[in-house]
């Protein structure tokens, strides 16, 4: 053994040597070190979060373009003394829709060689500003390979130096002079949307209400960098594609209710045909099934008859496959949910927290009242043949494979905790203890993680257990990502008295405007609470009245603002997003999306005019302060020790 080996442990020399295999010289290790001491000082790159976005794909690549406004401020830093504020925004509208902008621009004549000139001037001195927090490499790394060089020597050639001026107009009148600029121009404004936000967060609720879940899913898997905080209409897709019966009624009952069906038909493939035919022969005519968006109607509205009897199968179905479900399981609690057997037939009522309400559809020829979770025959096969298409749908296996490998129930991330409903708590503001499916009582955070590794189990395992929790963690009483008492589905269909649709909600969203209960939160999860946050979606925010996002002396923030268009007169706006710069927090509100095409020809954007910075950092965040830089400085710590080490003679690098 070399001179001082015994000073090293053998756990200490291992690792040395694994080290050294990776790093076999003074030269590289020193040189690796030195790098990563570079990007450690580097500012903190720009974080993205949205939730609530059920659908409405055209906002959601709107705002995905724009970075909630991070395009339109360095648009104004760089060019606020040379350009006005018109040529501004529609530099920025090029930026978001470089394709379509173009497009409208040649077709008024604006468009000449002088335009491109000075267009990619200004994009290339955007790109060069955007681009200062990144390593070079990163930059290159998000290069459209065909232009990766020409790129890189514009960024890094600035057209003031004198000995390069005619280098740099060189590159630029040689893209005009072969027919590539607007294929150039395009791979800029692809850049600096790229550059502008290193990581996107989507706190939950990607599906249902509005028509495109799969596009946005199509435009997260393309991003170079982001992660999923479940939602509750997330995790009931994901059980409908494991197989659990019970969500996919849940989730064809939805896509009825809300006209939704093309994702169902069109993108997964999954026919309705039998589902529309048993309901036409078994079902008569019923309003209060109708879909809520008859404007927006997959069917033609002489159809949409045929689409409210196949509302009440499926939904009936769905109340008999949930009785089953909540008999199989006590410990679910959910015994205030056997609604069927709560129905007098006769009388033509149901009983409901020891009330009579009179029923306003009785018509229920499929359910026997001595065995009303009963499916007959006719139901059973059909909701099988659903299941089956569901689980072997492929395009909706790669979407809920994205799902899994890239999200999760919650997620801690550079000091801040992400998950989408609840954690739930007790009235006196303890964690509340659920009993799980194994018999064993969890809380917090231990809970949390439990419920996280069932739904993977499900997928992945697919034991029936596992299935049934998938449904729980739609609509279960203590479900973190419904976070009510029941969910009044059966009652907003047959019972006409609103007062019984009361949701109550649990103790965790009054206890978590208080700054203790949020503190004890972001403790339960590691987090320091004097400078951590805890960032939700689930329940919108009431805008209209006053209520404000961020509670808690700061540490909670809901950014569910409405973005579903559902949603928009409860709330007011268009949503909420939450940008974390290496300067602070910001808080942006949107108005409603007009649509690409008023977007593109008028220049208008959705970013309210109260977009508020809520939280500055008493010094700029550099990457050593993010949990990437952490791993960072415990790598550099490593290289320190193999290169004293090396120095040492207890390990040998190569010659």
């Amino acid at each position: 053994m070399n001179k001082g080996s015994d000073t090293y442990t053998n756990e200490q020399l291992k690792i040395l040597r694994l080290l050294a295999a990776e790093y076999p010289s003074i030269a590289l290790a020193g040189a690796t070190l030195v790098n990563l001491n570079a990007l450690s000082n580097l500012p903190k790159g720009t974080e993205h979060f949205m939730s609530d976005l059920h659908g409405e794909a055209e906002a959601f690549e709107h705002i995905l373009n724009n970075g909630s406004g991070v395009i339109r401020e360095k648009v104004d830093t760089v060019f606020y003394r040379t350009m006005g504020e018109e040529e501004r925004r529609t530099l920025c509208t090029l930026i978001y829709y470089p394709v379509e902008k173009m497009e409208e621009l040649r077709a008024g004549g604006v468009i000449t060689s002088d335009w491109y000139r000075i267009t990619l001037y200004r994009l290339v001195d955007l790109s060069r500003s955007v681009a200062s927090k990144y390593t070079r490499e990163k930059v290159r790394e998000a290069l459209p390979a065909d232009y990766r060089y020409i790129i890189d020597e514009l960024l890094h050639t600035s057209g003031e130096e004198h000995d390069k001026q005619e280098y740099y107009r060189n590159i630029i009148d040689t893209v005009i002079e072969v027919g590539q600029a607007e294929a150039f121009i395009v791979a800029l404004c692809n850049l600096i949307k790229r550059m502008a936000v290193d990581r996107l967060h989507v706190v939950g609720d990607i599906y249902d209400r509005g028509n495109h879940a799969d596009r946005i899913l199509d435009m997260l898997r393309e991003h170079h960098q982001v992660d999923i905080q479940w939602g509750n209409h997330d995790i009931v897709w994901m059980g409908a594609a494991a197989g659990s019966a019970a969500c996919v009624a849940t989730v064809l009952n939805s896509a009825l209710q809300y006209n939704t069906l093309s994702i169902v038909e069109n993108t997964y493939g999954i026919s309705l045909r039998d589902l529309i035919g048993f309901a036409q022969e078994t079902y008569r005519d019923s309003t209060w099934f109708m879909p809520r968006n008859p404007d927006d109607a997959y069917y033609v509205k002489s159809s949409m008859d045929n689409l409210a009897k196949a509302h009440k199968a499926i939904a009936i179905i769905l109340f008999k496959l949930e009785g089953q479900l909540i008999r199989r399981h006590p410990e679910f609690g959910m015994e205030g949910r056997l609604v069927l057997e709560a129905i007098d037939y006769e009388a033509n009522t149901v009983t409901l927290g020891g009330v009579a309400y009179p029923l306003n559809d009785g018509h229920f020829p499929t359910i026997d009242p001595a065995d009303p979770y009963r499916l007959t025959d006719a139901e059973s096969s059909l909701i099988g043949s659903l299941t089956n298409a569901f689980r072997h749908s492929r395009a909706l296996r790669r979407h809920v494979e994205f799902l899994y490998n890239d999200g999760s129930l919650y997620k801690v991330c550079n000091g801040n905790l992400l998950f989408h409903g609840c954690i739930p708590m007790t009235a006196a503001g303890e964690f509340d203890s659920v009993v799980c499916m194994d018999g064993v009582a969890r809380s917090g955070r231990a809970y949390m993680d439990w419920c996280d590794k069932t739904a993977r189990a499900a997928f992945y395992e697919h034991s029936q257990d596992a299935l049934d929790f998938m449904y729980y963690l739609w609509c279960g009483r203590r479900s973190p990502l419904f976070g009510r008492e029941r969910m009044t589905t059966f009652e907003r269909y047959f019972v006409a008295d609103k007062g019984t649709w009361t949701e109550q909600k649990n103790p965790y969203y009054g206890l978590v405007e208080d700054y203790e209960a949020a503190a004890a939160i972001l403790r339960e999860f590691g987090l320091d609470e004097s400078t951590g946050h805890i960032i939700n979606g689930h329940v919108p925010v009431r805008a209209a009245i006053g209520e404000h996002p961020v509670k808690a002396r700061g540490r909670y923030i809901r950014i569910d603002g409405g973005f579903c268009r559902a949603y928009h007169n409860h709330t007011g706006i268009a949503g909420y997003t939450l940008i974390y710069s290496s300067r602070g927090l910001r808080l942006v509100s949107h108005s409603p999306f007009e649509g690409k095409e008023a977007a593109v020809r008028q220049n208008r954007d959705i970013l309210a005019a109260d977009d508020v910075v809520f939280e500055m950092m008493p010094r700029r965040m550099l990457v050593r302060d993010t949990d990437q830089g952490k791993r960072i400085i415990e790598r550099m710590e490593d290289l320190r020790a193999l290169l004293a080490a090396y120095r040492e003679g207890v390990v040998s690098p190569e010659v």
